[in-house]
């Protein structure tokens, strides 16, 4: 074999392990990854059953109910982004400042029924904060312009029509 020929042999072995080694890692990154998705995304396309994701947007007033499921609290709710509403259940404690009308933020995946099975819930720290991918969200689907001034309450947002939008 020619030096050449071993050269080549080298280089493609070379570029056989990088490619090799990116894919490995480019997968891993898929299983960990977790994405942020409104009631509004999920109505028109809906994560795979099992996925993990972010569910946020606000509390919708009326909606909590609390009972117990297997000797621990059990809390059903629905989360609105003025848009569409989902259907969540969560086993556990909910945090102190979890209420009604309240902006939240929960890591879970969606059943075949389409209720979002809870396995964590993350709750705003005051009445000015909004998480950011909330605020995102609500911003898109047009309930909320921030050039019109500060949102309106929270236990309002529910019961919100879309936003006009300027010179229309």
């Amino acid at each position: 074999m020619t030096r050449k020929k071993r050269r080549l042999w080298v280089m493609l072995a070379c570029g056989l392990g990088l490619g090799s080694a990116t894919v490995l890692t480019l997968s891993a990154f898929r299983d960990t990854l977790v994405f942020f998705v409104a009631p509004s995304d999920i109505a028109t396309k809906a994560p795979g059953l099992g996925r993990m994701f972010r569910l946020g947007g606000l509390v919708e007033s009326g909606s909590l109910t609390r009972g117990m499921e297997n000797n621990k609290p059990d809390a059903r709710f629905r989360i609105t982004d003025g848009g569409a509403t989902v259907d969540v259940t969560y086993v556990g404690i909910l945090p102190d400042l979890f209420r009604e009308g309240q902006g939240v933020v929960t890591l879970g995946s969606l059943e075949r029924d389409g209720t979002f099975r809870a396995q964590e819930v993350l709750a705003k720290h005051d009445e000015t904060y909004m998480p950011k991918d909330v605020a995102d969200a609500l911003k898109k689907s047009g309930r909320w312009n921030p050039a019109s001034g500060p949102p309106p309450p929270a236990s309002t947002w529910n019961m919100l029509t879309p936003a006009k939008e300027a010179g229309g």
